[in-house]
């Protein structure tokens, strides 16, 4: 029986790649990719020639199974995402869970995730804390936000630059505009910054300053002291 290699890869930085994770994608018989024009940048630049095909969102409940019975056939595969941990708001739940179920073994690999750099630099609460993804855009979206507000711990959140703002304002109406967080971008990239303060202020902050790249929304729980910072602070 072959085995499942979960490997990340960098947020951003090529460098946060581990010489593990090179060996993994140059050994195994097949890459499964998220997108693989996006990653054919990562393999031809660590020299990675393993042969590499499609598993993302649109078509992972058609590709497992086939997948599956490489594995069962016993090939080595590796599954990634465009960048980050597969499984992580990206595909590879679906395919871990089969796995199991046919006795198939499966190794993680650590390495880059955007959420922990981002939850660090929030100077929020790390003990505990509430991974939330990404927002449902319409349907389910009052009652997540609400979820937010009475959570006693940390939350954190994925959103696009494009949605920021409209987050940020219903966050603060929700929790209340002194609720302390963070916005955090470009994890490990050139232009990687972190503004502190509340979502009252970070909502206006934004309003006036489109962001662009990745976004992690970090929001402190309610009675939460964070760090009391000018909406115009931030970290280069």
């Amino acid at each position: 029986m072959g085995k499942l290699y979960i490997v990340p890869t960098p947020v951003g930085n090529m460098a946060d790649m581990t010489p593990r994770a090179v060996e993994v994608l140059k050994e195994c018989s097949q890459i499964f990719a998220e997108d693989t024009r996006t990653s054919s940048v990562l393999l031809r630049h660590f020299g990675i020639t393993t042969p590499c095909a499609s598993h993302h969102k649109f078509n992972e409940h058609a590709t497992v199974r086939p997948i599956v019975d490489r594995l069962l056939g016993g090939e080595t595969v590796a599954l990634i995402s465009d960048a980050g941990t597969p499984g992580i708001s990206d595909p590879g739940f679906l395919l871990t869970r089969e796995c199991r179920r046919e006795g198939i073994e499966v190794e993680t690999l650590p390495g880059p995730t955007a959420f922990v750099p981002a939850l660090v630099n929030s100077g929020l609460p790390c003990d505990r804390f509430t991974f939330e993804g990404f927002l449902p855009p319409k349907k389910g979206r009052q009652s997540r936000l609400e979820k937010i507000a009475s959570n006693d711990c940390t939350s954190i959140i994925y959103e696009s630059p494009l949605r920021l703002v409209k987050t940020l304002e219903q966050l603060a109406e929700v929790c209340g505009y002194d609720r302390p967080a963070s916005v955090s971008r470009e994890i490990s990239k050139l232009h990687d910054t972190t503004h502190w303060g509340t979502l009252g202020e970070l909502a206006s902050y934004f309003a006036e300053n489109l962001p662009r790249g990745e976004i992690v929304i970090i929001v402190g729980a309610p009675d939460n002291g964070g760090p009391r910072i000018h909406k115009n602070k931030y970290k280069e």
